[in-house]
């Protein structure tokens, strides 16, 4: 069964499609999708439904979409839902991240708690649609480490880990993952919906 997610993101993809492995899962370019959906939501899952829902107009299949961020709780949990545009949509993560670790130089031990937030959102051509959430505690560390990730990945460090997210193997961030979490929930939803 064939499923596209809503995405762009080559490191996402390829992580979705470790987990969803049971089924042929399309990114928007495999699909010859090219829509650019504003998140302009106030919650994760109003943006990964509004996602969900565009892409599946335009193809007309089941569409999975996601909405994530991290939220620090130095900063009153913001990015959050703004994750993707904190301090300017065209800024480098490699400077985000910079800005970041310096906003923090003063903030030790617990005061450097974060999480990663993700939203998985299915719409379905009949107009049925699914929500599952994960969740990845952690904290910020004092600087950036790894290769292997993306986004905020080299600055955050899941609980009980001394390594950033971005020094893990694909297998190990998969498995503990808010985005994995939240696509293990949603693979279970859809192997109990009758017809995709």
């Amino acid at each position: 069964m064939e499923i596209i997610f809503a995405t762009k993101n080559k490191g996402k993809l390829k992580e979705i499609k470790e987990i969803l492995k049971d089924y042929t899962v399309l990114g928007m370019e495999e699909a010859g999708i090219d829509i650019d959906v504003i998140e302009d939501g106030e919650t994760y899952e109003e943006n990964a439904l509004k996602k969900a829902r565009q892409i599946m107009q335009e193809a007309g299949k089941v569409v999975l979409s996601d909405d994530s961020g991290v939220e620090i709780d130095y900063f009153d949990k913001k990015p959050g839902v703004h994750s993707a545009y904190f301090l300017g949509q065209d800024t480098p993560y490699t400077e985000r991240n910079a800005i970041i670790l310096d906003m923090l130089k003063d903030a030790k031990g617990s005061a450097r708690s974060a999480r990663y937030v993700a939203v998985i959102a299915a719409a379905f051509p009949d107009g049925r649609e699914l929500t599952t959430k994960g969740v990845m505690e952690g904290y910020i560390g004092h600087e950036a480490r790894g290769e292997n990730g993306f986004g905020y990945d080299p600055i955050f460090c899941p609980e009980g880990h001394t390594r950033s997210v971005a020094e893990l193997s694909n297998e190990e961030k998969n498995a503990i993952s808010h985005r994995g979490a939240a696509l293990r929930k949603m693979k279970g939803l859809l192997e109990g919906v009758d017809t995709l």
